[in-house]
């Protein structure tokens, strides 16, 4: 199964440790955020891979050159960012019809990702895509996800004041295949996943709640945190 990562942000929140370092490469106990998704998806059956790049590309390529993995990555520049989902909708062929994922690479995950795979091939048949969910101490923060008693979302609220619950979307999705021909079909000048698509897949998203860490590293505090767990 194919996967595009979204690795081209910014990371300011992490400054100053992001003026010199792309956010997918700084190092988690050691290792680069960015291998550290590889090297689990890999393990897991997934790849080829197409990363896209923004700020400080030349690192990430000289990255990716040296690494192992570099024989099953593609990797996308964008000279104007094109928001999480330009970036997929200029990108849909690289998922040659089948079902693959979009993952944004800027969170810590050691999420079982064969479990993850295997809802989305049980998922209801009404469902288009699998996401991956966690529970979060910051429920404002983060996108959060209702569900009814199938685990189908039937309810997304996107940083709200007083969201109901703390179950939040972790932004790692599988995409059917009819989902990924159906945004080809409406190209429509998008550019965020999560606001301007999700809100039509309220009842067609199976959810995958991970018990594994899960940690958005965006602040030096969270940062510092997944250093030390």
């Amino acid at each position: 199964m194919r996967a595009i990562l979204l690795a081209a942000g910014f990371g300011t929140r992490l400054r100053p440790l992001t003026n010199s370092i792309p956010k997918c490469l700084v190092p988690v106990k050691g290792k680069p955020l960015l291998e550290i998704w590889l090297e689990r998806l890999v393990k897991a059956g997934v790849g080829p891979f197409l990363i896209n790049t923004h700020y400080l590309p030349e690192q990430v390529k000289a990255y990716i050159e040296s690494s192992p993995y570099r024989d099953q990555v593609s990797l996308f520049h964008e000279h104007d960012l094109l928001g999480t989902a330009g970036t997929l909708i200029a990108n849909l062929d690289f998922f040659q019809g089948e079902d693959g994922l979009l993952i944004h690479a800027d969170n810590y995950c050691l999420a079982d990702f064969p479990a993850f795979v295997q809802t989305h091939l049980n998922r209801p048949p009404e469902c288009l895509m699998t996401m991956m969910t966690f529970r979060t101490d910051d429920p404002a923060a983060c996108g959060i996800v209702e569900l009814n008693g199938c685990g189908i979302m039937v309810g997304f609220h996107e940083k709200a004041a007083s969201p109901p619950g703390n179950l939040a979307n972790g932004a790692v999705y599988i995409l059917s295949s009819e989902l990924i021909d159906m945004i080809g079909k409406e190209r429509n000048g998008v550019k965020d996943f999560s606001t301007e698509i999700m809100p039509n897949l309220v009842g067609k998203t199976c959810v995958y709640e991970t018990a594994e860490v899960f940690m958005d590293i965006g602040t030096p505090k969270m940062y510092d945190r997944a250093n030390s767990i």
